[in-house]
């Protein structure tokens, strides 16, 4: 068990969540209904509106929102109204994109459409997954040639934004999103070497990649900017090892030490603390489904305000 000072014990996170905790209600994105070329989503039955009073109503203070939430409608009207509800809610937002996403293209922009739309609706950060190739067998390939070549250009493709990113002062995160080691995402970080410039680190998403969670929650947290907190059931039976979304504290991760971690060796640059929960898409109806969802976010909000001391207002 880590032992941790008394000041980093004492660290206080906003809580956040990622709207992709909903993504059976239509939010964030649709994993997986890609089909010839056409994109399969879920009905849409929560909006923006509605999240923002459902966040304030169970103590949420920062919305991880994707281009999914905005309805894909980036007119500067319809943004800056999203700008003045969050803060007649006092929300604060952060944007989720996809530089090329394999399920749901609706999430993708550019670096340079992502900063105005973030800059527009006053994210405080604007996270990135980069949609990186690698080459199989998956456990020799960190760092390797065909993964250095797409990350060189992604980091040439940040540089020339950083005027855009100091002009509009939003923090900036690169996620280990399934398709990243950790050293990967340090490697451009540190390549990149700007204080607005850090890593996200997704709780789960190492697994992926055949990494370990708490190695990869020690490797990113001194560059973490932003954090996607998840806990997942892990099993093994005949079809193979699976790793299943569920409610913060239900599942196999430590999820108390790695809150130690992040509150030891996080930059002061992490404030917030995202949830992020990806329920089974499987034994249930729709309709059943989406009501888990709601009871897994509320009961997740229960646990990491009570248990891991995450959230500075709106607590019950």
């Amino acid at each position: 068990m880590r032992n941790i000072t008394k000041k980093a014990a004492e660290r206080k996170f906003k809580l956040g969540m990622h709207s992709y905790t909903l993504h059976l209600s239509g939010l964030g994105e649709s994993w997986g209904f890609q089909s010839e070329g056409r994109t399969y989503a879920f009905e849409k039955v929560i909006d923006l509106d509605k999240l923002m009073d459902m966040a304030v109503e169970e103590g949420i203070e920062v919305l991880h929102i994707t281009l999914v939430d905005l309805d894909n409608d980036t007119s500067p009207e319809h943004l800056a109204a999203v700008k003045e509800n969050a803060a007649k809610h006092g929300l604060d937002l952060e944007l989720n994109v996809s530089f090329n996403a394999p399920s749901d293209p609706r999430v993708n922009a550019t670096i340079e459409e992502a900063l105005e739309i973030g800059h527009a609706i006053g994210a405080t950060l604007v996270k990135f997954s980069t949609d990186v190739e690698h080459p199989h067998p998956i456990s020799h390939a960190c760092m390797c040639p065909e993964a250095m070549e797409q990350m060189s250009k992604i980091v040439m493709d940040f540089k020339k934004n950083i005027p855009t990113i100091e002009k509009y002062g939003m923090k900036i995160a690169i996620e280990n999103h399934c398709d990243l080691f950790a050293d990967e995402v340090i490697w451009m970080v540190e390549q990149l070497n700007h204080p607005l410039i850090g890593a996200c680190c997704d709780t789960i998403n190492s697994l992926m990649m055949a990494e370990g969670i708490a190695d990869c929650v020690e490797k990113m947290a001194p560059y973490c900017y932003c954090v996607h907190f998840c806990d997942n059931r892990v099993f093994a039976d005949p079809d193979g090892t699976h790793s299943l979304g569920c409610a913060i504290g239900d599942g196999d991760v430590d999820v108390i030490e790695v809150m130690k971690i992040l509150r030891e060796k996080a930059p002061e640059e992490l404030d917030t603390i995202d949830l992020e929960i990806e329920l089974p898409l499987s034994g249930y109806t729709l309709e059943d489904g989406r009501k888990e969802e709601i009871a897994a976010m509320r009961k997740s909000i229960k646990y990491m305000h009570e248990v891991l001391d995450i959230g500075i207002k709106g607590r019950k």
